[in-house]
């Protein structure tokens, strides 16, 4: 019989946790020896309850999940390094730990100091999250750095397998350093980092940085982008070094994401990325089930490789083609559109179509089929995002001598 699990979890209560006082009330009845997880999201912890939250952690000796995503909110620049790190430091060493997720906290780069040994001294951590927290390219750089770090040296395995770090306007720098932190780790199953500013030398990095990752299952890179349409071949680099990455590394992929990345010029230029899905040497996408392609300014002859590789791609069930040209009236699309059809899947042309498939009796799937996670959301950002994009921005101006 499996063991019970101890859980904390105060998830979306909306407190305002000042003192240990505060804090008392959700431990007391908890034995932190046997805590698997902790839940601490929705609320705004200060530096004394996190101070609380740290003691209560010190002897969590099997958590395996420290939830600590969007408990800043209304706090200062001043408050937040204090809490993190009391939060943090009792995780250092704890071998147990396999998730950590720190999303939708304005950190900065005044934080990242913070953050640094935590990332570079727990080996064990299998999923790192750290979504829309207004890095900036030196603080992503510095974070990137210290995941580099945690690498192992010896030759044996790496436990990290997930990366979620999108909206932290990491750009070139950014993205450069987390190329390296990718092919020094080798393990990784899924990055999603979308709204990044990444531009073409960051891409191509990137592209190179996870051809050594041959596990990887979904790749979300949305809204970042991958050639400079006023060059010739030297702006085509990172389409180039994707398109090999998906001919020659990723066997396992199972989605991709390169929505709104300029792949193409919109001039008739079929991105060489494409025609890596067409090539007869291509043989590592048996296992691709969701392709998303939007606003990438594709036209015909894009569609025309696209409908002879659709073909090849056995397993795919997901086209997503909006925001592209003609895709209203266009043959070769027709063509593709019958093909999904008729092995069970879905092409989507305009957001009409994209409605009509949330809509629709989802069909019975084998019991082994694995469930693809949803991408991270993309949409207009809320109030209190935008709030707290402009909070980071301000204290990644800050620096800690």
């Amino acid at each position: 019989m499996a063991a019970s699990k101890t859980i904390l979890d105060i998830r979306g209560k909306q407190l305002k946790l000042e003192t240990a006082a505060d804090v008392a009330s959700f431990i007391t009845s908890v034995n932190p020896t046997k805590l698997t997880a902790i839940h601490l999201g929705g609320n705004s912890i200060g530096v004394e309850a996190a101070k609380e939250f740290g003691r209560f952690l010190e002897t969590a000796d099997v958590l395996e999940l420290a939830d600590l995503g969007d408990i800043f909110t209304g706090r200062t620049i001043e408050e937040i390094p204090a809490a993190i790190q009391a939060l943090l430091d009792p995780l250092l060493h704890k071998t147990s730990l396999r998730e950590i997720n720190l999303n939708d906290n304005a950190f900065g780069e005044r934080v990242v100091p913070f953050l640094t040994p935590f990332l570079e001294t727990n080996h064990s951590i299998r999923v790192l999250r750290l979504n829309n927290n207004g890095l900036g390219p030196a603080g992503g750089k510095k974070i990137a750095e210290a995941v580099f770090k945690s690498a192992p040296t010896d030759g044996s395995r790496s436990n990290l397998e997930v990366v979620i770090c999108g909206r932290n306007r990491l750009e070139d720098p950014g993205a450069a350093a987390w190329a390296k932190a990718f092919e020094a780790h080798k393990t990784l199953t899924e990055v999603q980092m979308p709204q990044n500013g990444i531009r073409m030398d960051g891409a191509e990095a990137l592209g190179r940085g996870l051809v050594a990752c041959p596990e990887l299952q979904i790749v979300n890179f949305q809204d970042n982008a991958f050639i400079d349409v006023e060059m010739d071949e030297e702006g085509r680099k990172a389409v180039r070094a994707w398109g090999e990455a998906v001919k020659t590394s990723w066997p396992k992929l199972r989605f991709l994401d390169l929505s709104d990345c300029m792949l193409s010029n919109g001039e008739g230029e079929v991105p060489l990325l494409l025609e890596a899905f067409n090539d007869p040497d291509t043989k590592n996408l048996q296992n691709l089930q969701e392709l998303r392609l939007q606003n990438n300014n594709l036209d015909a002859k894009s569609y025309e490789v696209l409908a002879q590789a659709v073909t090849k791609l056995t397993k795919l069930k997901r086209l997503d083609l909006q925001d592209n040209d003609d895709v209203e009236d266009n043959e070769h699309l027709d063509d593709i559109a019958e093909h999904l059809q008729a092995h069970g899947g879905k092409l989507i042309r305009t957001e009409e179509d994209e409605e009509e498939e949330e809509v629709e009796e989802p069909p019975e799937e084998a019991e082994e089929a694995e469930e693809i996670p949803a991408p991270l959301a993309t949409e207009e950002k809320s109030t209190f995002e935008m709030v707290a994009d402009t909070l980071a921005n301000l204290m990644s101006k800050v620096h800690v001598g």
